[in-house]
C-alpha cells in the first residue's frame, strides 16, 4: 500500500468541523422543538404548567443535540483549539506528535508531546467521510509544517 503524496497545509486560520452532522443535528433539534411545542399548545387538557414542561422538555432536546453540534478544530498560526462536546482545549504546535485518523475510527485522534492522546470530535467520518480524510490530511499537514516532528498515519 502506498503513502499519499504529501500535502499543502491550508492558510491559516482555517476552522475544520462535521458539517453536515451539523446541518442534521440542528435540523432535527428544531423540528423536534417546533413539533413538541405544537403539540403542547394545542392539546387543550393540558394545564400551564404541563404545557410548559412540554416545552423545557423540547428544549432540553435541543439543547443535547446543540451540544453534540458543536465539535470544531480552529488551527492558527499560534496553535489549535480543539473544541469538542463540552470541553475546549488549546494546543501548541509543538505539542502534537502526530495526527490519526485510521480505518474504523471515529474521529482523529492526536498524539500529544505528554503522552496523551486527544479525541478531536470536530473531524469526524460519520456521514462526511471523504471530507473527513481530506481535513485529517489538511490538519496533519498543518503539524508537520508548524512543529516539524509530526508523523503522519
Amino acid at each position: 500500500m502506498s503513502t499519499p503524496p504529501a500535502q499543502q497545509p491550508p492558510a491559516l486560520p482555517v476552522t475544520f468541523r462535521p458539517t453536515h452532522t451539523r446541518v442534521v443535528l440542528l435540523t432535527v433539534g428544531a423540528v423536534m422543538f417546533l413539533v413538541i411545542t405544537a403539540v403542547a399548545v394545542t392539546l387543550e387538557r393540558l394545564s400551564t404548567g404541563e404545557r410548559i414542561s412540554f416545552v423545557f422538555t423540547a428544549l432540553l432536546f435541543l439543547g443535547g443535540l446543540w451540544l453534540l453540534s458543536r465539535p470544531k478544530v480552529v488551527a492558527e498560526e499560534s496553535g489549535v483549539t480543539i473544541v469538542n462536546i463540552t470541553r475546549v482545549r488549546r494546543l501548541e504546535w509543538a505539542e502534537i506528535l502526530r495526527v490519526n485518523l485510521r480505518p474504523g475510527d471515529p474521529w482523529v485522534f492526536l498524539d500529544l508531546s505528554d503522552g496523551t492522546s486527544l479525541p478531536v470530535l470536530g473531524i469526524q467520518p460519520g456521514i462526511a467521510r471523504q471530507r473527513a480524510i481530506t481535513d485529517a490530511r489538511a490538519l496533519r499537514a498543518l503539524a508537520d509544517a508548524h512543529s516539524g516532528t509530526s508523523a503522519a498515519q
